[in-house]
Protein backbone atom coordinates (compact mmCIF):
# COMPACT_ATOMS: atom_id res chain seq x y z
CA UNK A 1 0.00 0.00 0.00
CA UNK A 2 1.24 3.72 -0.40
CA UNK A 3 1.85 5.26 2.65
CA UNK A 4 3.63 8.56 4.21
CA UNK A 5 6.82 7.03 6.54
CA UNK A 6 9.86 7.65 8.53
CA UNK A 7 12.48 5.29 9.55
CA UNK A 8 14.06 7.65 11.98
CA UNK A 9 12.75 10.44 13.99
CA UNK A 10 13.67 13.83 12.76
CA UNK A 11 12.86 16.72 10.77
CA UNK A 12 10.21 17.01 7.08
CA UNK A 13 13.32 15.62 5.34
CA UNK A 14 13.27 12.10 6.97
CA UNK A 15 9.63 11.61 5.61
CA UNK A 16 9.02 9.26 2.93
CA UNK A 17 6.02 8.54 0.07
CA UNK A 18 5.93 4.82 -1.28
CA UNK A 19 5.20 1.60 -0.41
CA UNK A 20 5.03 -0.31 3.16
CA UNK A 21 3.34 -3.54 3.74
CA UNK A 22 -0.41 -3.59 4.49
CA UNK A 23 -1.35 -4.08 8.59
CA UNK A 24 -2.43 -7.55 9.55
CA UNK A 25 -5.68 -8.15 11.26
CA UNK A 26 -5.78 -9.26 14.34
CA UNK A 27 -8.82 -10.87 16.08
CA UNK A 28 -11.00 -7.82 17.47
CA UNK A 29 -9.39 -5.69 15.11
CA UNK A 30 -10.46 -3.99 11.69
CA UNK A 31 -9.18 -2.88 8.37
CA UNK A 32 -9.58 0.68 7.35
CA UNK A 33 -9.85 1.75 3.45
CA UNK A 34 -8.72 5.09 4.30
CA UNK A 35 -10.41 7.68 2.48
CA UNK A 36 -9.89 10.85 4.37
CA UNK A 37 -7.25 11.76 7.22
CA UNK A 38 -5.84 15.07 8.33
CA UNK A 39 -2.88 17.07 9.74
CA UNK A 40 -2.51 17.48 12.91
CA UNK A 41 0.54 18.82 15.49
CA UNK A 42 0.34 15.24 17.01
CA UNK A 43 2.25 14.04 13.89
CA UNK A 44 4.81 16.42 13.38
CA UNK A 45 5.64 15.30 17.62
CA UNK A 46 5.60 11.63 16.57
CA UNK A 47 8.17 12.56 13.96
CA UNK A 48 10.17 14.52 15.92
CA UNK A 49 10.12 11.84 18.79
CA UNK A 50 8.50 12.27 21.81
CA UNK A 51 10.57 11.45 25.40
CA UNK A 52 9.01 8.70 27.20
CA UNK A 53 6.67 7.88 24.04
CA UNK A 54 8.32 4.94 21.84
CA UNK A 55 7.47 5.35 18.30
CA UNK A 56 6.54 2.44 16.09
CA UNK A 57 9.36 2.81 13.45
CA UNK A 58 9.39 2.69 10.56
CA UNK A 59 6.62 4.86 11.28
CA UNK A 60 3.57 6.07 9.52
CA UNK A 61 1.79 8.98 10.66
CA UNK A 62 -1.70 10.08 10.84
CA UNK A 63 -4.04 10.06 13.86
CA UNK A 64 -7.52 10.60 12.03
CA UNK A 65 -9.16 8.78 9.16
CA UNK A 66 -12.70 8.55 8.06
CA UNK A 67 -12.89 5.41 5.60
CA UNK A 68 -15.25 2.22 5.28
CA UNK A 69 -14.25 -1.08 6.49
CA UNK A 70 -12.27 -3.56 4.12
CA UNK A 71 -11.66 -6.52 6.57
CA UNK A 72 -12.91 -7.82 9.99
CA UNK A 73 -10.91 -9.53 12.44
CA UNK A 74 -11.68 -13.18 13.82
CA UNK A 75 -14.37 -12.88 16.40
CA UNK A 76 -15.77 -9.47 15.38
CA UNK A 77 -19.24 -8.73 15.26
CA UNK A 78 -21.91 -6.26 14.90
CA UNK A 79 -19.83 -4.58 11.79
CA UNK A 80 -19.86 -5.50 7.90
CA UNK A 81 -17.40 -4.60 5.37
CA UNK A 82 -18.12 -1.94 3.71
CA UNK A 83 -19.37 0.32 5.91
CA UNK A 84 -18.35 3.75 6.91
CA UNK A 85 -16.51 4.61 9.96
CA UNK A 86 -14.69 7.09 11.56
CA UNK A 87 -12.32 5.32 14.54
CA UNK A 88 -11.65 7.03 17.72
CA UNK A 89 -7.59 7.40 17.41
CA UNK A 90 -7.08 6.31 20.69
CA UNK A 91 -7.22 3.71 23.20
CA UNK A 92 -6.95 3.72 26.97
CA UNK A 93 -6.74 0.55 29.21
CA UNK A 94 -7.11 2.25 32.51
CA UNK A 95 -6.84 -1.60 34.48
CA UNK A 96 -3.60 -1.79 32.70
CA UNK A 97 -2.28 1.60 32.21
CA UNK A 98 -1.72 1.54 28.88
CA UNK A 99 -2.50 3.87 26.13
CA UNK A 100 -1.98 3.40 22.22
CA UNK A 101 -3.02 5.99 19.24
CA UNK A 102 -2.78 5.68 15.13
CA UNK A 103 0.02 7.27 14.51
CA UNK A 104 1.85 7.59 17.38
CA UNK A 105 2.93 4.55 18.59
CA UNK A 106 1.36 2.23 16.07
CA UNK A 107 1.25 3.06 12.88
CA UNK A 108 -1.02 5.72 11.69
CA UNK A 109 -3.53 6.49 8.76
CA UNK A 110 -1.66 8.58 6.13
CA UNK A 111 -1.80 5.16 4.41
CA UNK A 112 -4.47 3.60 1.98
CA UNK A 113 -4.74 1.47 4.93
CA UNK A 114 -4.86 1.56 8.73
CA UNK A 115 -6.29 -0.90 11.48
CA UNK A 116 -8.52 -0.17 14.94
CA UNK A 117 -10.04 -2.03 17.59
CA UNK A 118 -13.41 -2.91 16.61
CA UNK A 119 -14.36 -0.77 20.12
CA UNK A 120 -12.71 2.31 18.46
CA UNK A 121 -15.25 2.56 15.38
CA UNK A 122 -18.17 4.44 15.31
CA UNK A 123 -20.58 5.01 12.43
CA UNK A 124 -20.92 7.94 9.97
CA UNK A 125 -24.21 9.08 8.22
CA UNK A 126 -24.59 9.44 4.88
CA UNK A 127 -24.91 13.20 4.96
CA UNK A 128 -21.54 13.39 6.84
CA UNK A 129 -18.72 13.57 4.14
CA UNK A 130 -15.69 11.63 4.51
CA UNK A 131 -13.65 14.81 4.27
CA UNK A 132 -15.90 16.60 6.80
CA UNK A 133 -15.59 13.49 9.51
CA UNK A 134 -11.63 13.29 9.26
CA UNK A 135 -11.41 16.63 10.35
CA UNK A 136 -13.34 16.07 14.05
CA UNK A 137 -11.29 14.17 16.14
CA UNK A 138 -8.42 15.32 17.36
CA UNK A 139 -9.09 19.15 17.02
CA UNK A 140 -12.31 19.21 17.25
CA UNK A 141 -12.71 16.49 19.98
CA UNK A 142 -10.00 18.13 22.27
CA UNK A 143 -11.85 21.70 21.86
CA UNK A 144 -15.16 19.44 22.70
CA UNK A 145 -13.84 17.86 25.93
CA UNK A 146 -12.07 21.52 27.07
CA UNK A 147 -15.14 23.70 26.43
CA UNK A 148 -17.93 21.44 27.42
CA UNK A 149 -16.17 18.63 29.73
CA UNK A 150 -13.76 20.51 31.49
CA UNK A 151 -14.75 24.21 30.72
CA UNK A 152 -18.48 23.94 31.58
CA UNK A 153 -18.94 27.00 28.92
CA UNK A 154 -22.19 28.69 29.17
CA UNK A 155 -24.26 30.78 26.53
CA UNK A 156 -23.51 34.94 27.13
CA UNK A 157 -20.32 34.33 28.02
CA UNK A 158 -16.74 36.01 26.49
CA UNK A 159 -14.13 33.21 25.24
CA UNK A 160 -10.68 34.84 24.58
CA UNK A 161 -9.30 32.10 22.64
CA UNK A 162 -5.38 32.20 21.60
CA UNK A 163 -4.00 30.23 18.36
CA UNK A 164 -7.65 30.64 16.46
CA UNK A 165 -6.37 30.11 13.31
CA UNK A 166 -4.88 26.42 13.50
CA UNK A 167 -7.54 23.63 13.74
CA UNK A 168 -7.81 23.71 17.38
CA UNK A 169 -8.62 27.15 17.27
CA UNK A 170 -10.99 27.31 14.52
CA UNK A 171 -13.00 24.42 16.19
CA UNK A 172 -12.96 26.29 19.59
CA UNK A 173 -14.06 29.71 17.80
CA UNK A 174 -17.19 27.33 16.12
CA UNK A 175 -18.09 25.55 19.18
CA UNK A 176 -18.34 28.31 21.63
CA UNK A 177 -20.22 30.36 19.12
CA UNK A 178 -22.68 27.41 18.65
CA UNK A 179 -22.99 27.38 22.77
CA UNK A 180 -23.83 31.07 22.28
CA UNK A 181 -21.06 32.68 23.65
CA UNK A 182 -19.18 35.99 22.71
CA UNK A 183 -15.65 34.96 20.93
CA UNK A 184 -12.76 36.85 20.87
CA UNK A 185 -10.17 35.54 18.75
CA UNK A 186 -6.35 36.15 18.33
CA UNK A 187 -4.42 34.91 15.38
CA UNK A 188 -0.92 36.27 14.13
CA UNK A 189 -1.76 38.50 11.19
CA UNK A 190 -4.60 40.50 9.43
CA UNK A 191 -5.59 38.00 7.00
CA UNK A 192 -6.26 34.93 9.34
CA UNK A 193 -8.41 37.60 11.50
CA UNK A 194 -10.87 38.25 8.52
CA UNK A 195 -11.16 34.53 8.19
CA UNK A 196 -11.88 33.69 12.12
CA UNK A 197 -14.68 36.68 11.56
CA UNK A 198 -15.81 34.57 8.30
CA UNK A 199 -16.16 31.90 10.73
CA UNK A 200 -18.48 33.81 13.33
CA UNK A 201 -15.86 35.50 15.65
CA UNK A 202 -17.40 38.53 17.01
CA UNK A 203 -14.38 40.46 17.34
CA UNK A 204 -10.44 39.74 16.35
CA UNK A 205 -6.68 40.18 17.74
CA UNK A 206 -4.11 40.31 15.50
CA UNK A 207 -1.12 39.94 18.34
CA UNK A 208 1.40 40.64 15.63
CA UNK A 209 0.01 44.28 15.72
CA UNK A 210 -1.40 44.22 19.63
CA UNK A 211 -0.77 42.61 22.74
CA UNK A 212 -3.83 40.39 23.18
CA UNK A 213 -3.64 41.37 26.89
CA UNK A 214 -3.56 45.02 26.67
CA UNK A 215 -6.83 44.59 24.04
CA UNK A 216 -8.68 42.94 26.93
CA UNK A 217 -7.63 45.46 29.19
CA UNK A 218 -8.43 48.22 27.49
CA UNK A 219 -11.88 47.24 26.23
CA UNK A 220 -13.03 45.49 29.39
CA UNK A 221 -11.13 47.64 31.96
CA UNK A 222 -8.69 46.18 34.83
CA UNK A 223 -9.45 42.91 37.05
CA UNK A 224 -10.37 45.02 40.12
CA UNK A 225 -13.31 47.26 37.83
CA UNK A 226 -14.09 44.06 36.69
CA UNK A 227 -12.58 43.39 33.56
CA UNK A 228 -10.97 40.35 31.84
CA UNK A 229 -13.40 37.42 30.50
CA UNK A 230 -15.18 34.61 31.56
CA UNK A 231 -12.88 31.92 29.80
CA UNK A 232 -9.37 32.32 28.58
CA UNK A 233 -8.40 29.43 25.86
CA UNK A 234 -4.71 28.61 26.25
CA UNK A 235 -2.77 25.69 24.00
CA UNK A 236 0.12 27.56 23.33
CA UNK A 237 1.58 28.28 26.69
CA UNK A 238 5.28 28.97 26.25
CA UNK A 239 5.42 33.37 26.56
CA UNK A 240 2.09 33.09 26.20
CA UNK A 241 0.63 32.03 29.39
CA UNK A 242 1.50 35.00 31.67
CA UNK A 243 -0.29 37.28 29.18
CA UNK A 244 -3.51 35.11 29.03
CA UNK A 245 -3.53 34.84 33.06
CA UNK A 246 -3.69 38.60 32.37
CA UNK A 247 -7.22 37.96 30.90
CA UNK A 248 -9.20 36.34 33.13
CA UNK A 249 -11.90 38.07 35.30
CA UNK A 250 -12.65 37.55 38.33
CA UNK A 251 -13.96 33.73 38.90
CA UNK A 252 -13.19 32.79 35.59
CA UNK A 253 -11.40 29.45 34.13
CA UNK A 254 -8.12 29.49 32.04
CA UNK A 255 -8.46 26.25 30.06
CA UNK A 256 -5.49 24.55 28.70
CA UNK A 257 -5.11 21.47 26.52
CA UNK A 258 -1.50 21.09 24.90
CA UNK A 259 1.87 24.14 24.77
CA UNK A 260 2.31 24.13 21.03
CA UNK A 261 4.67 26.91 21.65
CA UNK A 262 6.70 25.57 24.87
CA UNK A 263 5.98 23.53 28.21
CA UNK A 264 7.76 25.68 30.36
CA UNK A 265 5.79 28.86 31.18
CA UNK A 266 5.75 31.70 33.98
CA UNK A 267 3.18 32.31 35.98
CA UNK A 268 1.33 35.56 37.69
CA UNK A 269 1.03 34.16 41.19
CA UNK A 270 -0.49 37.75 42.76
CA UNK A 271 -2.77 37.93 39.58
CA UNK A 272 -3.61 34.13 40.03
CA UNK A 273 -5.09 34.72 43.86
CA UNK A 274 -6.77 38.15 43.64
CA UNK A 275 -8.65 37.03 40.60
CA UNK A 276 -9.09 33.52 42.06
CA UNK A 277 -9.64 32.20 38.73
CA UNK A 278 -9.66 28.39 37.88
CA UNK A 279 -6.86 26.93 35.78
CA UNK A 280 -8.46 24.05 34.03
CA UNK A 281 -6.34 21.32 32.27
CA UNK A 282 -7.92 19.20 29.27
CA UNK A 283 -6.78 15.94 27.45
CA UNK A 284 -7.75 13.85 24.66
CA UNK A 285 -11.36 13.40 24.13
CA UNK A 286 -14.00 10.63 24.35
CA UNK A 287 -16.06 8.45 21.97
CA UNK A 288 -18.90 10.42 23.47
CA UNK A 289 -17.42 13.93 22.20
CA UNK A 290 -16.83 12.61 19.20
CA UNK A 291 -20.06 11.30 18.42
CA UNK A 292 -21.59 14.58 19.77
CA UNK A 293 -19.79 16.34 16.70
CA UNK A 294 -20.81 13.95 14.28
CA UNK A 295 -24.26 14.68 15.43
CA UNK A 296 -23.84 18.35 15.16
CA UNK A 297 -22.62 18.20 11.14
CA UNK A 298 -25.14 15.80 10.60
CA UNK A 299 -27.84 18.03 12.03
CA UNK A 300 -25.94 21.25 10.23
CA UNK A 301 -25.00 22.64 13.25
CA UNK A 302 -21.08 22.54 12.67
CA UNK A 303 -19.56 22.39 9.71
CA UNK A 304 -15.24 21.80 10.23
CA UNK A 305 -13.56 24.48 8.53
CA UNK A 306 -11.09 23.03 5.65
CA UNK A 307 -8.16 24.53 4.31
CA UNK A 308 -7.50 22.29 1.89
CA UNK A 309 -7.57 18.71 0.40
CA UNK A 310 -4.68 17.43 -1.33
CA UNK A 311 -3.78 13.78 -2.45
CA UNK A 312 -1.27 11.29 -0.13
CA UNK A 313 1.10 11.84 -2.75
CA UNK A 314 1.71 15.53 -2.36
CA UNK A 315 1.22 15.42 1.82
CA UNK A 316 4.42 16.17 1.84
CA UNK A 317 4.19 19.72 0.59
CA UNK A 318 1.34 19.95 2.97
CA UNK A 319 3.45 19.43 5.79
CA UNK A 320 5.92 21.75 4.82
CA UNK A 321 2.92 24.48 4.86
CA UNK A 322 1.80 23.17 7.96
CA UNK A 323 4.71 23.72 9.97
CA UNK A 324 4.96 26.66 8.16
CA UNK A 325 1.89 27.75 9.75
CA UNK A 326 0.64 29.18 6.46
CA UNK A 327 -2.88 27.32 6.08
CA UNK A 328 -6.36 28.03 8.03
CA UNK A 329 -8.61 25.12 9.36
CA UNK A 330 -7.47 21.64 9.01
CA UNK A 331 -5.29 20.31 5.75
CA UNK A 332 -7.38 16.78 4.55
CA UNK A 333 -5.24 14.05 2.52
CA UNK A 334 -6.32 11.42 0.63
CA UNK A 335 -4.94 8.18 -0.46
Amino acid sequence: MKALYFEEHGDLSVMRYGERPEPEVLPGWVKIRVRASSINHADLFSRRGMPGIKVQLPGITGSDCAGEIAELGEGVTGWKVGERVLPLPHHVDWDKGSFDMLGENRNGAMAEYCVVRASQLMRLPDNVSDEDAAALPCAYGTAHRMLHTRGQIQAGERVLILGASGGVGNACVLLAKAAGLHVIAAAGDEEKCRKLQTLGADETIDYSQTAFDAYIREKTGSLLRGGGVDVVVNFTAGDTWLPSMRCVKRFGRLLCCGGTGGYKAVSDIPYLFTSEMTIIGSTGWTMEDQQSLVDMVAQGRLKPALDRVVPLSDALGAYDDFEKRAFFGKIIVKP
